[in-house]
């Protein structure tokens, strides 16, 4: 099974679940009096929500090089992560201002229901299913090395863990006193600020691959030392690196000695984009500018005079 087949399926599965718990948490947050369980459940919808623009994003992602896009479309999946963090951005916003109403109304003396043993029940589902769901997705996310994958599990762990909120609000809510029912939006408001902390968290690797970010500095070290042993090559500079979706991209000018003949030089080059795919995957794109060694000293030289002279 490919790449983009596997990352559907689970996704596929993930989306199932989640739009079975939207259903079940919603009748249970009304049904039960639950703000809190009404929260999780938006969460969850906005969980069902991710998976359909995953889905609809790897459709484009999968596709291959074409005339208008050289480099692929590798990184509308990332575009995918990146809309995936705002859309919890969103969902945490909207669920900290409906607490935030429903605690304000209950500080001007406005009665709240007492929550009910179904969405205490339906809390503990959703805090189990949600969490094997995200080691599911996590692991698949590992498998097949996808970015939205593994942004998509952690917002079924958000979940699993806004579920662990929810339970304790929902618990202590229903303690005798009417004082205790304060815990059910309390609840609620700290999903919200969890979800959003986490909506950040999600968004930034996605933003920093947009922005042309450089590999980690263990893939550039490890790069540079693949270079560096290539039969042939003489030194290099200008090095540059980025990823594209799942990905990778590597330039770099490399010091080659100048008395060989093209075909040589061309078999040092080739030599060392072999090397570079073997480690970085087939798909990556190497791009090799080859100099003669005495023409960068030189160089080199020259710059370094006309630095003295300023």
């Amino acid at each position: 099974m490919d790449r983009e087949k596997y990352i559907c399926r689970v996704t596929l599965a993930g989306s199932a679940v989640n739009l079975l718990l939207v259903v079940f948490k919603f009748i249970a947050g009304i049904l039960g009096h639950s703000s809190a369980m009404v929260a999780d459940a938006a969460h969850s919808l906005s969980d069902f929500a991710s998976d359909v623009i995953v889905l609809l994003c790897l459709r484009v992602a999968g596709k291959p090089e074409d005339e208008d896009h050289a480099y692929g479309h590798g990184k509308f999946e990332t575009l995918a992560s990146v809309a995936i963090g705002l859309l919890l951005l969103a969902t945490g916003i909207g669920l900290f201002w409906d607490g935030a109403a429903t605690i304000l109304a209950f500080a001007r003396g406005e009665m709240l229901m007492a929550p009910t043993w179904l969405a205490l029940a339906a809390a503990v589902i959703s805090l189990v299913v949600k969490e094997a769901l995200y080691h599911y997705t996590m692991a698949a996310a590992r498998k097949a090395d996808s970015s939205t994958l593994k942004a998509n599990a952690w917002h079924h762990r958000s979940d699993a863990l806004s579920s662990i909120a929810t339970l304790v609000g929902i618990g202590g809510a229903m303690l005798p006193g009417e004082g205790w029912r304060i815990l059910d939006p309390l609840a609620a408001c700290l999903i919200s600020i969890f979800i959003v902390v986490m909506a950040f968290s999600l968004m930034k690797p996605g933003i920093d691959e947009l922005m042309e970010k450089s590999l980690p500095d263990a893939e550039r070290v490890e790069i540079e030392h693949i270079i560096a042993s290539t039969e042939g090559v003489l030194g290099f500079h200008r090095l540059r690196t980025r990823r594209m979706g799942v990905n990778r991209a590597v330039e770099a000018h490399i010091k080659l000695d100048g008395g060989l003949s093209l075909r040589e030089a061309h078999d040092i080059a080739s030599l060392l984009e072999k090397r570079l795919k073997d480690r970085l995957g087939e798909k990556t794109h190497v791009g090799i500018h080859m100099e003669p060694a005495a023409a960068q000293k030189a160089q080199a030289e020259h710059e370094d005079g006309e630095s003295a002279r300023v």
